[in-house]
């Protein structure tokens, strides 16, 4: 009977407590899913196009070989002018800016050029051999220039949507020479030559070759928009010199080199900032 009463009791004790815990419901907690970053593809990369407006250029020494059939001699000569005439050169390219202050880029950059030249020579002309005469030419022909360059820059900071830059390029150019023509005139000295028109004219091969080059650059940037900037600058252009041209078809005139290209140019472009 006391062991009956003492169940009772605990039930009696127990109830609410079981009531309560069928009523507990407790809350479901769901974490906040991470924060998705966006990640930005291509950021840092660039495309870039430039023309240039070439207000100075110069080609070193224009040298060549003659021969003489007769004496069955060769002797070296240099022309005693050569100009160069271009206006205009362009390029293109891509970069990555590594830095707020270092970036670089791989760029084409060409350039098309007529060139002029003179010789002259003490001797009469070999095909007017008139004594006491002697014998000039002149010379025509037009070269190309294809620049491959690997480029670094250094940027010197922003100002008002303003970014002064260094900046220097290496690389190779391939150099394609026409065809030369060369007009022979005599020239009247204590005897008068036999004509005033020219006395022969012949023309020379053409060569093709891979240059040495390299660059240096200054200019500013500056911001028209957050993907777009606005280049102008100054560019100084050096390429080695080479072989120019061959012998003529007599085999009196030829084997020709010159010394460096040289331009000085004044470029503007635009710089697309890829986000």
């Amino acid at each position: 009977m006391k062991m009956s009463l003492r169940i009772l009791l605990s039930l009696a004790v127990l109830l609410p407590f079981a009531a309560n815990a069928a009523d507990y419901d407790p809350p479901i907690v769901v974490d906040d899913p991470a924060e998705m970053v966006p990640v930005e593809i291509g950021s840092g990369w660039y495309l870039r196009g430039d023309v240039s407006y070439v207000f100075n250029k110069s080609i070193g020494a224009v040298d060549y070989t003659t021969y003489d059939p007769v004496a069955v001699t060769y002797s070296s000569a240099s022309f005693t002018s050569a100009d160069l005439d271009t206006d205009f050169a362009w390029g293109g390219g891509f970069g990555y800016r590594f830095t707020d202050y270092f970036r670089a880029d791989a760029t084409v950059d060409g350039f098309r050029a007529d060139f002029s030249g003179a010789t002259s020579s003490t001797e009469p002309c070999f095909a007017d051999p008139v004594v006491d005469t002697s014998c000039r030419s002149t010379n025509g022909s037009e070269v190309s220039a294809l620049s491959i360059m690997a480029n670094g820059y250094v940027d010197l900071g922003t100002y008002v949507g303003f970014t002064p830059y260094v900046g220097a390029g290496l690389g190779y150019s391939l150099v394609s020479w026409g065809d030369l023509s060369d007009t022979t005139y005599c020239v009247d000295g204590l005897t008068a030559c036999a004509s005033a028109l020219p006395v022969d004219s012949t023309s020379h091969p053409g060569d093709d070759s891979w240059r040495l080059t390299y660059a240096l650059m200054a200019g500013v940037a500056y911001d028209i928009s957050r993907n777009f900037k606005l280049d102008v600058g100054y560019k100084y252009r050096s390429i080695d010199g080479g072989d120019m041209f061959g012998w003529d078809t007599q085999q009196t005139f030829g084997a020709g080199t010159q010394g460096s290209i040289d331009t000085h140019e004044f470029k503007i472009g635009l710089r697309y900032e890829l986000w």
